[in-house]
């Protein structure tokens, strides 16, 4: 069992949460770019989630989440003092860090919550490390004091202009290369379609893309296949041979339809949880 130590809201619509957990043992190896899977009962079903921080000499590990599904709901209604049952991890690769001058981080909404910790590990490096941060607008922006001290410079967009600036991630990014900025290498996480568009900015410049994929995933070891994706023609597994990979070489089009094979059964698992009606059609 896994001891939840604190629980936190991370912006004003309150649909983001953090959660630090009591794991000593993942807190002990966990890096930059890994992710857990968790479990609340024995009846549930096994989830990943980036870690978003971690703490050895507390063995705490830190998680960020949109509660959207019907784990992430249930992982929401929880507080300080209550208990998950697995919390298992660290898993995948960590994100490369060294050996880099320049690099721009592209967030995209919850997606922020991963490239934060990317972000951060890059800076402490010592990489000059651009930071863009997007989201629809200002009451769901998260982390910005994190985010700020953990790169050289950081650029906060949202899509109506509420804060910030007005546009999307990848026009920032273009302007910022299109000004002179010269990057080793540009690392996008979030949606998968904000993922794309950022790979489709720096691919006529060159720029090496890496972007941070979350397919449906069940083991998190590549035992069940479900977490493949096609990279550079071939079939790869985010769990063990991720969740980084070459953006340029993602089959952008498979992974977006795959994402979606079970929304209507998503969908009926949040009406049964909630009490709704499920309308169709």
């Amino acid at each position: 069992m896994y001891k939840i130590v604190s629980k936190r809201f991370l912006n004003e619509a309150k649909n983001v949460i953090e959660m630090v957990v009591e794991a000593p043992l993942v807190a002990k190896k966990c890096l930059a770019g890994q992710f857990i899977i968790f479990r609340i009962d024995e009846y549930g079903e096994r989830v990943p989630l980036t870690v978003a921080d971690y703490d050895r000499e507390k063995g705490t590990v830190t998680i960020m989440f949109q509660p959207v599904g019907g784990s992430t709901r249930m992982l929401a209604e929880l507080n300080a003092g209550d208990y998950i049952l697995d919390f298992a991890g660290p898993l995948g690769k960590p994100s490369k860090t060294e050996g880099f001058k320049r690099v721009a981080v592209v967030g995209g909404g919850v997606g922020c919550a991963i490239a934060y910790p990317v972000a951060k590990a890059l800076h402490e490096a010592g990489a000059e490390v651009d930071m863009i941060a997007g989201f629809r607008s200002r009451d769901i922006v998260i982390l910005e004091d994190e985010m700020r001290k953990s790169c050289t410079n950081l650029y906060i967009t949202t899509d109506d202009g509420s804060y910030g600036e007005k546009g999307f991630t990848t026009n920032k990014l273009k302007s910022l290369i299109e000004g002179g900025a010269k990057y080793d290498e540009v690392v996008a996480i979030g949606p998968a379609m904000m993922m794309k568009f950022v790979c489709a900015v720096t691919a006529p410049f060159d720029i090496p893309t890496v972007v941070s994929l979350n397919p449906i995933m069940i083991d998190g070891t590549g035992m069940c296949g479900g977490c493949r994706v096609t990279v550079g023609g071939k079939t790869k597994f985010a769990c063990v041979d991720g969740p980084e990979f070459n953006g340029h070489e993602v089959d952008w089009d498979e992974l977006i339809k795959r994402n979606g094979f079970y929304k209507e059964e998503e969908a009926e698992h949040i009406c049964n949880l909630t009490g709704g009606v499920r309308r169709h059609g």
